[in-house]
């Protein structure tokens, strides 16, 4: 092995090691009833692409962040679901549950996610409750080979089938800040 790369790694090593003798007496005389914090959310970091779109949120959109997050904390899945099924939201409806949109839809798309009662998303009625739409967008996601580790808008599209499929990475960034934000609340 090359010199400078062994004494490169042993220095590392030692760093490591010499932090966890100076921390480890710290944190085991810490009082974690005094210096108990909520846990901060570890989004996956991931740069987004493209240029990033940001709306402000009602309270109807904050309260569809919160179903979302609900159904996949229920569904049992990570942050990552989250984000995805979030951006996908914020692309297909803005975050609200839309009904029928009469002339201004050429299909029969409805609620957080524009599923649609023909395709076999659902009732009409499911499709428009948040935790329904949410467990079945996540359904689709989780039969999505490799779906934590490739870009947001390829696992999105590759559920919903948009006639847009590079549309839903703008949204990436402020559905990662609202997961961050909203996971732990």
């Amino acid at each position: 092995m090359n010199t400078i790369i062994r004494k490169s790694m042993l220095s590392v090593a030692g760093l490591a090691f010499a932090g966890g003798v100076f921390a480890g007496p710290i944190a085991a005389h810490a009082n974690p009833a005094v210096d108990a914090k909520p846990a901060a959310v570890a989004v996956q970091s991931v740069k987004p692409q493209g240029d990033q779109s940001h709306i402000t949120l009602n309270d109807e959109q904050t309260a569809n962040v919160k179903a979302i997050i609900a159904a996949t904390k229920k569904a049992g899945l990570p942050e990552r679901a989250a984000v995805i099924s979030i951006a996908t939201s914020l692309q297909e409806s803005k975050l609200e549950n839309l009904g029928h949109l009469g002339d201004a839809n050429d299909h029969d798309s409805l609620g957080l996610f524009q599923q649609r009662p023909t395709s076999g998303w659902g009732t009409p009625e499911q499709i428009t409750d948040p935790a329904y739409s949410t467990t079945a967008f996540l359904k689709g996601l989780k039969q999505v080979d490799g779906w934590q580790d490739m870009p947001l808008t390829e696992a999105a599209q590759t559920v919903q089938v948009s006639a847009y499929p590079d549309a839903y990475a703008q949204w990436e960034q402020q559905a990662t800040d609202l997961v961050g934000q909203h996971w732990n609340s």
